[in-house]
């Protein structure tokens, strides 16, 4: 756990899966995070299943910024008043392909938390599975693209801009790429060229956070044990066309791996992070 003084991270994609495991674990290390995603009500689930409980939710772009850092129905210790002791969850409902969404989100973290040290930008889709490219309909591909990589942009512009002119200035970014940003499944080419994009991201942010103090890296996960990897036990389709199943891993691995990247002075960086399951088809796979 930190010894310094609370950091503070914006976790996209906090309602579920991998995001919502590394939130715990930020949380359950000291930090306040801002949870972001669609859907209010699974953010607020995930800031419950913390210690401190869920500050007031914000309902996004558009609606009072008035939002009190108050537990969800806590009580002072004589059970007078609510608790106005600062919590450490403040789920802000976004969505991440919405620019204005995308700004409210930062400016509500900020203000309400006094800064940003981490974007964990991990909000994604990974589109109609099975589905062969030339059946591919444009508003999925659509899809896909707008959330992981113009959703990644617009959250890593955001963050920057708060790193860059806060004082002390600087901060870190991870994005969540994937195994599949380096080899792909069949069927999957609006994913796949979506984590690709990601990876030339990354590297672009970290070019250019070096002059102030920003620190990019990635994280490319395979197989974690989420809603999204249920399918793997029944088994999926491999590169030489046959049905296996596949192991997963337990996504405690990720979110340790994330809070271990999320803690490095500023001066030390992990670029690139690779977590599977250690059986997986991936070194060999096609």
């Amino acid at each position: 756990m930190n010894t310094t003084p609370t950091k503070i991270a914006v976790v996209t994609g906090a309602g579920s899966g991998i995001g919502r495991a590394v939130a715990r674990e930020l949380l359950a290390a000291g930090w306040s995070v801002a949870l972001a995603g669609r859907r209010l009500e699974p953010l607020e689930e995930t800031a419950k299943l913390t210690a401190s409980g869920p500050a007031t939710p914000v309902r996004g772009a558009g609606l009072s910024s008035d939002v009190r850092l108050r537990r969800v129905g806590a009580t002072s210790r004589d059970g007078a008043a609510p608790d106005e002791r600062p919590v450490r969850a403040l789920p802000v409902a976004t969505d991440v392909s919405d620019p204005d969404q995308v700004s409210h989100l930062f400016t509500t973290a900020a203000e309400h938390f006094g800064r940003i040290d981490l974007l964990f930008n991990n909000a994604g889709v990974s589109g109609p599975g099975g589905v062969p490219v030339e059946d591919l309909p444009f508003d999925a591909w659509r899809h896909v693209v707008d959330t992981n990589l113009t959703g990644a942009f617009l959250c890593a512009q955001a963050a920057y801009r708060h790193m860059k002119n806060q004082s002390p200035q600087g901060g870190r970014i991870i994005n969540n790429g994937s195994i599949s940003a380096h080899t792909p499944r069949p069927h999957s080419i609006a994913y796949t060229a979506t984590k690709h994009a990601l990876t030339g991201l990354t590297k672009s942010l970290s070019l250019d956070g070096r002059s102030h103090h920003i620190a990019v890296g990635q994280i490319d996960i395979g197989n974690a044990a989420t809603d999204m990897t249920d399918r793997m036990s029944a088994g999926v389709l491999q590169a030489n066309g046959e049905t296996a199943p596949e192991p997963v891993m337990d996504v405690a691995h990720v979110a340790r791996t994330v809070r271990h990247m999320a803690e490095l002075p500023l001066d030390a960086n992990v670029q690139f992070a690779t977590v599977l399951a250690t059986t997986m088809p991936y070194v060999g796979r096609g």
